[in-house]
């Protein structure tokens, strides 16, 4: 099968979130089951700094190998030659419609130039929504007409939908018969996430119970009906992670490597940890972590109302993430007045988030919602207990900690309020007081496999479904 992956990001070449993970991830896994995958980005400035693997093939586009196999190739124009992907600290790029359509355009139009007619075109969020329209407006232009390949959309996150004035519906190169409820209309404006769900083929999100919640008014952001209107043609797949990069056993960036044959390493990760970040150097000490956007989508309102509790009761917090300036400040503050037991970083520090994980006791996972979620996958592997709220792909993933049975991989909480929250890092904590219910939670959390390999069976499955005649 061949497959052409289209996406705004993608690790290792450009990322924001958990969408560069997924489009740097899953392209290699169904390489290894056999297929061929070409991934398809646009040529930021920022990619630059990888210039030793990227080759010109033309004025307007690049490649890089990916995979044995496989290549990703870059769509080059000045649009793309600023700091960040989709905006700055003044907000989105005010011309963000005319980019990403685009990007949508000319890659289809590579195609030939390539030499590679896919199966399927996967396609991710509202950056590459287009594409599902496109091929039904000009399919024949790019393609003959027995061989339009098939769409496949995957929504990573809903509440993002790419949403522009319909007076800039010109600058899409469509007609106004798509501007219709059926269509990319959207409360009298454009939402390209709408249009990709209406064209696409098949879709899916990144969980099945996220599948379920976003058909409804509470999670749906105004397109419950049309995803319910589309059931037959839409699931939900778990994310996977990346084990050659997520491994206390080999992972280069902690302190010292470790594994659920060896956890005494971890303690040294702690300490260490502890001792980075100018808190006091204790492994008694419950010491719990976050790594994120400090939205409220993440929880960080929980976390901030529980953490004076946390403080006087003995817990120290490791922080790090970007985001809405009220939360960083209210952190930097709270991190100031408590040296010892609170530090907050606000720089984008890859290797302090591997220490993290590592050096963590427990791991702060209380998202409002959370299509699925990769770090409760890593904090698994690194024997960091994850303390989450039950919604998405988090219920997917971490089965609420059963003392009797002593069964569980985490501690989950199912009313969204900070008392509710706190409650579970109580009972969390009950258990990293017993050092052999620890031990063996720790062992039995670190065994658990969420790699990419049965997902990306999933997603051929997917594929197959919707190729089939």
């Amino acid at each position: 099968m061949r497959i052409a992956f289209m996406t705004s990001e993608a690790v290792p070449f450009a990322k924001t979130g958990g969408l560069a993970d997924v489009c740097g991830a899953l392209p290699l896994e169904l390489e290894n089951l056999g297929h061929e995958v070409a991934v398809f980005m646009p040529r930021y400035q920022s990619i630059g700094s990888l210039r030793r693997i990227i080759h010109d093939l033309d004025c307007d586009l690049d490649w890089a190998q990916f995979g044995e196999k496989s290549k990703a190739y870059f769509i080059k124009h000045d649009m793309y030659l600023r700091d960040g992907l989709y905006g700055d600290h003044l907000g989105d790029f005010s011309d963000n419609l005319r980019r990403f359509s685009y990007f949508s355009l000319k890659s289809l139009e590579v195609f030939k130039r390539i030499d590679f007619v896919p199966d399927i075109i996967h396609v991710h969020d509202w950056q590459t929504s287009l594409v599902p329209v496109y091929l039904s407006a000009f399919g024949h232009e790019y393609f003959r007409g027995d061989k339009i390949p098939k769409t496949a959309l995957t929504v990573h996150n809903i509440s993002y939908q790419g949403i522009f004035p319909k007076e800039e519906l010109p600058q899409t190169h469509l007609s106004w018969d798509y501007f219709t409820v059926a269509g990319l209309e959207f409360y009298g404006k454009i939402d390209l996430l709408k249009g990709g769900i209406q064209y696409a083929d098949i879709i899916n999100t990144v969980s099945p119970t996220h599948a379920l919640e976003i058909q409804t008014k509470e999670y749906g952001c105004g397109l419950d009906g049309v995803l319910r209107s589309r059931r037959g043609f839409f699931s939900g797949i778990i994310n996977g992670i990346d084990y050659k990069v997520w491994n206390p056993q080999g992972d280069p960036l902690i302190f010292k490597n470790y594994s659920c044959d060896f956890l005494e390493g971890k303690k040294q990760n702690k300490l260490m940890l502890q001792e980075a970040c100018g808190l006091t150097k204790n492994d008694t000490i419950p010491l719990c972590g976050f790594v994120g956007r400090l939205v409220e989508q993440k929880g960080i309102d929980l976390i901030l109302e529980i953490l004076p509790e946390l403080i006087a009761g003995g817990f120290q917090v490791v922080v790090l993430g970007v985001g809405e300036p009220q939360y960083m400040e209210s952190l930097s503050e709270i991190a100031k007045k408590n040296p010892g037991s609170v530090f907050y970083s606000r720089l984008f520090d890859d290797p302090l988030a591997h220490k993290i994980y590592a050096g963590s006791d427990l791991f702060f996972m209380p998202s409002r919602f959370e299509p699925c979620g990769i770090a409760q996958m890593i904090s698994f592997k690194y024997g960091t207990i994850p303390v989450v709220y039950k919604t998405g792909g988090l219920s997917d993933t971490v089965e609420d900690y059963h003392q009797k049975k002593d069964t569980g991989s985490g501690f989950v909480f199912d009313r969204y309020e900070a008392r509710e929250f706190f409650l579970a890092i109580q009972r969390a904590r009950a258990v990293l007081f017993d050092e052999p219910r620890r031990k063996d939670f720790l062992r039995r959390i670190m065994k658990l496999n969420f790699s990419w390999k049965e997902s990306a069976k999933q997603y051929v499955e997917m594929y197959k479904k919707v190729l089939s005649p």
